[in-house]
């Protein structure tokens, strides 16, 4: 008998789930609330049994089948990260437009949308063409319109902020605010569908893979929407590393950064609206968009929550000021936007890494054990970005570069500050 052929014995034979308890309670009530998973009451003995087989399916399969579906979500949730790459590089862009920190701070509102998308994300789980397909619905619309602002944005984003070295140029921060917070908020309906769109496109064997499509595609889509395009668009970066003759700008603007994604947009949103279709099996229960709202109030008034969400909305008081403002401050002390931004590229593996090294602490009865343990040491990180801040200026030479050392201890504190932050 073949590893296949015994796999799909045992499972015939380990099918005897027993019922979820009839109490009904908060837990039962979420069994058809969006993008929350839901555990069965299922006796430990066949939970075990169906794990060793889930386990040796996923052994024989792997992503036989699913290959294609892993690439085009990951492609889906590079697009998801290039508005957030873009937002999260205007300030450094402000930065050189002697642009006042309160205007920076207005800036910022541009990141509400993916902290307060569970308010709309009802909607877009129970408000669907069922002809279009569930995620398709939002998907195609959103990423069409995600196209437009960056095509119109390209054409008037010189009027919003100018050229770099104009000094008398006001920058209309009010308007880019309005811009990027729609940006935003479209990517973040996008996220929405994506993320239920994964569940259901991947085989069940494979859906653990959906985590890993959002945390390796959003991070090259922030990587491609800030470091990159502050690398091409520094013209010191482009006549150093790029050129060999100089050019007194980059290889890109902003305008023709936006104007290049909003084509890639149009062209892979059309091709994904035509050829990929949602699987005929994705018929999901689904409550209506007041039920789902009702059932949302009533986890909010559970105690656990209030709780969370008061640590949540505090928590970062300590260290508000270290995360936003350090970089703004170390390039107002001379260090260039673009050689900041590259040391983000280290940065990279431990994003990916961290999450999987620490998952086996966060995974028990005490999930919220590493990140009260980790908070002194993200508030120590304030001193330590203060004192490198001070010591910028001092290391800085005559002739306006900062030696390479300086920047081996830039890249270690930035490195110990990924670390606490992914705590």
């Amino acid at each position: 008998m073949s590893v296949a052929e015994r796999v799909t014995s045992r499972k015939r034979g380990s099918q005897r789930i027993s019922r979820p308890s009839e109490t009904t309670d908060i837990e039962s009530d979420l069994i058809t609330f969006p993008h929350v998973p839901i555990h069965t009451n299922i006796s430990q003995t066949e939970d075990n049994d169906l794990d060793e087989n889930n386990k040796e399916m996923e052994r024989v399969l792997g992503l036989k089948g699913d290959k294609l579906n892993v690439a085009v979500l990951i492609f889906l949730y590079v697009l998801q990260g290039i508005p957030l790459g873009l937002a999260g590089s205007i300030p450094m862009v402000l930065s050189s437009r002697n642009v006042s920190y309160k205007e920076q701070a207005l800036f910022s509102f541009v990141y509400w949308p993916f902290s307060v998308k569970l308010l709309w994300a009802p909607i877009v789980d129970a408000a669907y063409f069922p002809k279009f397909g569930r995620r398709k619905t939002w998907l195609v619309p959103i990423q069409y319109l995600i196209a437009l602002f960056m095509w119109t944005l390209s054409n008037h984003v010189t009027d919003l902020l100018g050229n770099a070295g104009d000094e008398t140029f006001q920058v209309d921060v009010r308007t880019l605010t309005v811009v990027f917070f729609m940006l935003n908020f479209l990517a973040a309906t996008q996220d929405i569908a994506v993320d239920g769109w994964a569940l259901t496109m991947l085989e069940r064997r494979n859906v653990g893979w959906a985590s890993t499509c959002n945390s390796v595609g959003q991070t090259a889509g922030f990587f491609l929407g800030n470091v990159v395009f502050l690398a091409l668009e520094s013209a010191d970066f482009c006549n150093t590393y790029l050129r060999s003759e100089p050019q007194p700008e980059g290889l890109v603007t902003l305008g023709s950064f936006l104007k290049f994604w909003s084509y890639v947009f149009l062209i892979s949103t059309t091709l994904v609206a035509i050829f990929k279709h949602e699987n005929s099996s994705d018929e999901e229960d689904n409550e209506g968009i007041i039920d789902t709202y009702k059932l949302l109030g009533k986890i909010l008034k559970k105690p656990a929550i209030i709780s969370l969400i008061g640590i949540l909305l505090t928590c970062k008081i300590g260290f508000a000021a270290t995360d936003g403002a350090s970089g703004l401050k170390l390039i107002e002390a001379g260090v260039p936007r673009e050689k900041l931004a590259l040391l983000a590229i280290p940065m990279v593996p431990i994003q990916i890494i961290l999450p999987l090294i620490i998952s086996r602490f966060t995974a028990g009865p005490k999930p919220l054990d590493v990140f009260v343990k980790a908070m002194p040491y993200r508030l120590c990180m304030g001193i330590v970005f203060a004192l490198l801040v001070y010591w910028t200026s001092i290391v800085k030479q005559s002739y306006g570069e900062h030696p390479f050392w300086y920047y081996i201890v830039l890249l270690i504190g930035y490195a110990l500050h990924q670390v606490a932050i992914g705590l």
